[in-house]
């Protein structure tokens, strides 16, 4: 297989990540800092490999405090666990979708998810530059990566879900 690398354009890509708060409403935040290659055959996405690396100081919320309570000790622990990274194990065509099955490592736990990524195709900008586009998504359980912390709420239920969506639009830029 002769091997083309594409990486992640980050002026062009967004990775948020959505989770119910008090059980009502749901909260989006968003990683502003995260690098990722694709390697694969030419144009063919199908068994291609995946790696990401995302900085947990860039986590934005839209609020400073519950920002920096999400990089504490409570979360994430951003001081001593810095980044989160994923690596590929398989990619596989379905239909029109890509299901990448890869490990997650979060606050020094490794697990497997199954992620679904939707390619929107490929095009060349105005610079000559060949980019691919894809809108991921996905759900993990938090407490799988040692993100415990919570709180019960008055009346049942608790504060933070444990479910949290994983969404992403990433344009990537074949390197030549």
């Amino acid at each position: 297989m002769a091997t083309t690398k594409w990486i992640l354009d980050p002026t062009h890509s967004e990775l948020q990540f959505k989770v119910k708060h008090l059980m009502i409403t749901t909260i989006t935040g968003s990683m502003k800092s995260f690098s990722a290659t694709l390697a694969a055959d030419g144009d063919d996405f199908n068994s291609s490999e995946i790696t990401f690396k995302g900085d947990i100081n860039s986590l934005d919320t839209g609020n400073t405090d519950r920002d920096n309570h999400l990089k504490s000790e409570d979360f994430f622990d951003g001081e001593q666990f810095p980044h989160i990274a994923f690596e590929s194990k398989s990619v596989e065509k379905d239909g029109e979708k890509y299901l990448v099955k890869g490990d997650l490592t979060i606050k020094g736990q490794t697990k497997p998810i199954l992620l679904t990524a939707e390619f929107g195709g490929i095009a060349t900008d105005p610079w000559g530059n060949t980019k691919a586009g894809f809108t991921l998504s996905g759900t993990i359980n938090r407490t799988d990566f040692g993100l415990t912390w919570n709180t019960a709420i008055e009346g049942g239920g608790v504060m933070v879900s444990e479910e949290v969506r994983l969404l992403g639009e990433l344009q990537f830029v074949k390197q030549v």
